[in-house]
């Protein structure tokens, strides 16, 4: 019942939550309405800088023309093109006339045209305040570096050079989309200087086109005449150096070719055709041969291999007849026998038949011998007049190959000197070409309404701003909230029970009250005791302050069930954090409810409760520890609360110990608490805060559960989650955290929606008292600032 093996705290630790990793809507709109005054701040700054600027800016006008680059407006004096212009083509050539108005040089064409060097509001026009402050800083640093004044050319060059910077500062060139039409605009506080420079523009980028093409033009004649004088004169030398050595070495043409060379291309054509015809002749002549050679018998089953038409008539007749006869051979043996009479006559026939066959093959074979070697001879005597031909015609081609190299100088100087010829016939048809290759499609009108600055377009725009630097200032502050602000904060990072919320308590001047006596106060005038403060929860049980007290008791009856005498210690993580405050009410709330109640001072560093007695006690803790009074001495009585005090020591006890950590850990204190356990039902412990010192880690076996006092937006969560998760004892005594000095009407700002703290107005209707007010003498009392309405 007395010993717990699970630490009260993990009960309420939470596992993280996957949702957390994205963008929380809720809270994004919770932080929003909680800076919603530094955001409309920053807005109403950046919207009053944006009046400021409308105010004092000068308004300028802007005129605008569209130029048209078209190649089509030259189509019909200059020749068709023979590809098309790829888009990266009429890419670039976007992008040079976009330079070309840009360029200082079309500037200063511009600035001649309209005498713009004395126009007083391009060279000097109204500046803003940022500009001429800039200008005045300009202007004290050039005051040291003096010079010889400029002469009158030089001061007149220094405006027109001045004049045509001006006019490109001012100057907007731009492509329309993906058009071939380039917008020129121009700015200025007079919209008919705008519209008259726009258009100016627009001609001195003509001029310059036609200007350009004439210069282009008569510097290409100049060359291409040279050029061609001199291609001319070398063309003609090598036409006449051809003739003079083809004269020189005999070499005479005919259709475009030496004589020898066509002589020996029909010989060779002859020898083809002669060596075709003793091929074929050969091959007869040795098919006829190899059958005879083959005997009559043989030559009589061969003899059927065709022959030339007219020489083959007898062959054929005789093959005719030896087939009719062999055919009647075979019918008559059949029919009777081979010993027929009629039999043997036709054998006899048949024999007489091939042999003539016999004798017209060797016929044959004779005259095919006599055709080919006529056929061999022809080839023969074609041979020896070709090289007879060829040797004569060696010297001929060798010759020729210079002939033909200064053929081909001579020829390609001629092409060479066609082209050059057409060619500055071109450029000498394009030195008055009158047509530029661009046209005006919009012309500058006057500007009836001031481009700049646009009042929407600024109001817009500062609002905008202002919501960024609210919301970028937001951020900061956020980023920079470490502090615990509601009760999920205790959950979501220390893992423990938070108890709820004590208001923020503070002066506000009243209508002086007289002091009841068992109060202990004074009748000075409007002047409230300090120890009013101590009393809040008997002066205003109905109130906020007292309920969330009572609800830390009853965590601590809850998690401290079974013990007869429970001992409570009253810790913060930092001093000032209002923690002898709670100790004090708590206390006086559980003695109000009947319970046998002491409250121990044990922060022996810094005794504030012991300075609030009145008058001071002559004994206390230090005292009773050191053995020089014993405690119910040492102890004072509320009469109104019946609540039992132990100071932390007398006059001088308290303040002047050196280690008293040594005292709170030592056999003394152990004794003196078994005795008090026996006498009080609850002893209340105002301890020294955990952070700078280790007072309460040497008490913490005397403790049966602390009260953790957090102060509402002033103590860092990381801090206090540091030190818990150190001192792993202390939090597992831990019955709970309270939230001190909480400004309740803020509190509902730092909620989400749906959460208790949004429906607090609520809650009041069942707090029946408000927290009292505190004053000492007129200055207010900052153990708790502010004031809250019961909240």
């Amino acid at each position: 019942m007395h010993h717990r093996t699970v630490p009260y705290g993990s009960l309420f630790r939470r596992e993280p939550d996957a949702s957390d990793s994205f963008i929380d809507l809720n809270r994004l709109v919770t932080i929003l309405m909680r800076r919603a005054r530094l955001i409309a701040l920053s807005v109403v700054v950046a919207l009053a800088l944006g009046v400021l600027y409308l105010v004092f800016a000068t308004p300028l006008y802007t005129a605008m023309t569209q130029i048209l680059l078209d190649e089509d407006l030259s189509r019909y004096a200059e020749e068709a093109e023979t590809t098309p212009q790829t888009s990266q083509q009429a890419d670039t050539r976007l992008a040079s006339a976009i330079e070309i108005l840009k360029s200082g040089r079309l500037a200063l064409r511009v600035v001649d045209a309209l005498e713009l060097s004395e126009n007083e509001t391009i060279l000097n026009p109204p500046q803003s305040p940022v500009s001429l402050a800039k200008g005045w800083v300009k202007s004290l640093a050039s005051l040291g570096s003096g010079g010889p004044a400029p002469s009158a050319e030089a001061e007149a060059e220094g405006r027109r050079q001045k004049a045509a910077a001006m006019l490109q500062q001012a100057l907007g060139v731009e492509r329309v989309a993906r058009s071939s039409v380039v917008a020129v605009s121009f700015r200025s506080p007079d919209p008919q200087l705008s519209a008259t420079i726009a258009k100016a523009y627009a001609e001195a980028f003509f001029a310059e086109q036609l200007d350009a093409n004439v210069h282009a033009s008569e510097q290409a004649s100049i060359w291409l005449q040279e050029r061609l004088a001199d291609i001319q004169q070398r063309s003609q030398a090598a036409a006449l150096a051809v003739e003079r050595y083809r004269n020189e070495n005999g070499l005479t043409a005919a259709r475009g070719e030496l004589m020898s060379e066509q002589q020996l291309a029909d010989l060779n054509s002859q020898l083809i055709v002669a060596q075709a015809d003793a091929a074929s002749a050969s091959a007869r002549y040795n098919q006829f041969r190899a059958i005879v050679e083959q005997g009559p018998e043989k030559a009589v089953a061969n003899a059927t291999i065709p022959a030339r038409q007219g020489d083959n008539a007898i062959m054929q007749e005789l093959r005719g007849r030896y087939n009719a006869v062999v055919k009647r051979e075979e019918e008559i043996t059949r029919a009777f026998s081979a010993d027929h009479p009629q039999a043997a006559a036709l054998r006899t026939e048949k024999e007489d038949l091939a042999r003539q066959i016999y004798q017209e093959l060797q016929q044959l074979t004779a005259s095919y011998r006599n055709d080919y070697d006529v056929a061999r001879s022809r080839e023969v005597s074609l041979r020896e007049n070709i090289e007879k031909v060829a040797g004569s015609n060696a010297e001929a081609n060798r010759s020729s190959v210079q002939l033909r190299t200064l053929e081909q100088q001579a020829a390609a100087l001629k092409t060479l000197s066609d082209a050059y010829l057409a060619r500055y016939e071109q450029a000498t048809q394009q030195q008055s070409f009158p047509i530029a290759k661009a046209r005006v499609i919009s012309d500058a009108g006057v500007p009836t309404a001031a481009s700049s600055p646009s009042r929407t377009l600024t109001i817009g725009l500062s609002l905008v701003l202002g919501l960024m630097g609210g919301g970028a200032l937001t951020v900061l502050q956020e980023m920079r909230e470490r502090a615990f602000r509601v009760g999920n904060d205790i959950r979501a990072v220390l893992g423990l029970r938070p108890l709820g919320y004590l208001p923020l308590v503070g002066a506000r001047k009243e209508r002086a009250q007289p002091a009841r006596p068992e109060d202990g106060g004074t009748e000075e005038g409007d002047v409230i005791p300090f120890e009013r403060m101590t009393r809040i929860v008997l002066d205003a049980p109905g109130s906020a302050f007292a309920e969330t007290l009572r609800h830390a008791r009853l965590a601590s009856d809850m998690m401290l069930h079974g013990r007869e005498s429970r001992v409570i210690g009253i810790v913060s993580a930092l001093p000032q954090e209002g923690k002898s405050t709670v100790a004090i009410n708590f206390a006086a709330l559980l003695a109000a409810s009947g319970k046998r109640t002491l409250l121990i001072d044990a922060d022996l560093r810094r005794p504030s409760l012991t300075a609030m007695l009145k008058p001071a006690p002559q004994a206390g803790l230090v005292e009773v520890l050191l053995g020089q009074a014993a405690w119910n001495q040492a102890i004072k009585v509320d009469r109104r609360s019946k609540l039992a005090v132990l100071p932390a020591g007398g006059r001088t006890g308290a303040g002047e110990i050196h280690h008293p950590n040594e005292l709170m850990a030592s056999a003394a204190m152990k004794r003196l608490f078994d005795e008090l356990r026996q006498t009080f039902d609850y002893i209340v412990v105002d301890l020294a805060p955990l952070a700078p010192v280790v007072d309460v880690k040497t008490f913490e076996p005397l403790a049966d559960g602390f009260l953790f006092v957090v102060e509402w937006g002033k103590t860092p969560s990381p801090l206090v989650r540091d030190l818990l998760s150190a001192e792993s004892r202390i939090e597992a005594k831990i019955v709970g955290v309270v939230l001190n000095k909480t400004d309740m009407a803020a509190l509902p700002r730092y909620s989400d929606f749906g959460a208790a703290e949004k429906y607090r107005s609520l809650y009041d209707q069942y707090c029946t008292d408000s927290v009292p007010t505190v004053r000492v003498r007129g200055n207010d009392v900052r153990a708790q600032a502010g004031q809250s309405r019961g909240a």
